[in-house]
């Protein structure tokens, strides 16, 4: 990493209001606040995005700002930029601050984009990143309008959530969608959220399995290791483990849990598992098992949608990954990311709104 002392750290909260409410398995989001975390060194600021997601995130609670300022506080004192391996147990804000690390790596490269890294096609704008459409919770009607404005829009991969209404009502949107669409025309994905009680969960699968569900995501609560094992032998689906990574830093837990769960995927979350370099490292022991696995945003800003967009330009992944929520604010920063038909773009003939980070800058920091 470039030498960057002195230098001065900082962190600005930006509160942002959803077009509309979206169920999750952790209740209604109306507004979802997000912190950057700002580096000053030689007349240059970089950026991160902390995404701390509530009832989520290990390190998210009342008393977040203050662990924030007190890392903020004790690095400028030091003048020890804190690396985001230093900081697993706050994994949001080891994202940031490897965010800052990377903007540092490649700030000699001139480029017409901000906050630009890695050399991929992707960052040159000549290829877009397939995308699945996200289906939210809601009633029945809310997501079949969901559904029908995706496939509209030409997505060949949905993500439905499920486990928030009626479970027979959900099988009823999702045989409405084979009915009309083939697997051989279109990928169907759910995500389950650990709705499920290991005690019925195969039947769930066994009847999500005559829809030809491509697979699902967390059918029961993370921490069952011996529950999630069974499952992932039986299943007739594939099982996904997104939640069940959170809060696993070590690399000797990490083959543990692999190794006990055998699991087919694997959903990375950098916000929520500690960066990318965090990810990499379940990367590493997944291929030996054979297990596959696609990045997914978690309701960042577009900043760290962005960040997350370059390191999945990087792994050059196939398949539909999960990039497609920085459409669902009403006040997002503005940047050059573009959806078109399935694919996230990165455009070269669009540009950051530099007044907008400018004013955050200029904005009181915690």
């Amino acid at each position: 990493m470039a030498r960057i002392s002195p230098f001065t750290l900082s962190a600005r909260r930006y509160d942002m209001n959803l077009k509309r409410p979206a169920g999750t398995s952790r209740g209604i989001l109306h507004q979802k606040s997000t912190y950057f975390i700002c580096l000053e060194s030689q007349n240059k600021v970089y950026w991160g995005e902390a995404g701390v997601f509530p009832n989520l995130s290990p390190e998210a609670g009342p008393d977040f700002e203050q662990k924030l300022n007190e890392l903020i506080t004790e690095a400028n004192a030091n003048q020890h930029f804190p690396k985001a391996s230093e900081c697993q147990h706050l994994p949001s804000i080891a994202f940031a601050l490897e965010q800052i690390e990377i903007a540092l790596s490649y700030s000699h490269h001139a480029g017409k984009h901000r906050f630009c890294s890695y050399d991929t096609p992707y960052n040159q704008s000549k290829m877009g990143i397939p995308i699945n459409g996200l289906i939210w919770m809601g009633d029945a009607g809310f997501m079949q309008e969901q559904i029908d404005n995706k496939l509209d829009q030409g997505f060949s991969c949905l993500k439905m959530k499920i486990g928030a209404i009626d479970w027979a009502k959900e099988i009823e949107l999702l045989k409405g969608i084979r009915s009309r669409y083939s697997a051989e025309t279109l990928t169907l994905r759910v995500d389950a959220n650990g709705a499920f009680a290991p005690n019925n969960a195969l039947s769930k699968l066994e009847e999500l399995s005559r829809l030809d569900i491509h697979s699902i995501e967390q059918p029961i609560r993370q921490g069952q290791w011996d529950a999630m094992a069974t499952l992932c032998k039986q299943s007739p689906i594939p099982i996904a483990l997104d939640e069940e990574l959170i809060g696993v830093t070590k690399f000797k837990d990490k083959k543990n849990l692999l190794q006990t769960i055998q699991p087919q995927y694997l959903i990375f979350k950098p916000t929520l598992l500690g960066g990318f370099e965090a990810c990499e490292e379940w990367i590493h022991l997944a291929k030996p098992l054979s297990i596959d696995y696609w990045p997914t945003s978690a309701l960042e800003s577009n900043l760290g949608l962005h960040a997350i967009a370059q390191w999945a330009g990087y792994l050059n992944l196939s398949i539909p990954q999960g990039l497609g929520t920085g459409g669902m604010y009403v006040d997002n920063i503005t940047t050059p990311l573009v959806i078109q038909g399935e694919d996230l773009w990165l455009r070269d003939t669009l540009s950051w709104d530099s007044q907008q980070f400018d004013s955050i800058y200029a904005s009181p920091s915690l």
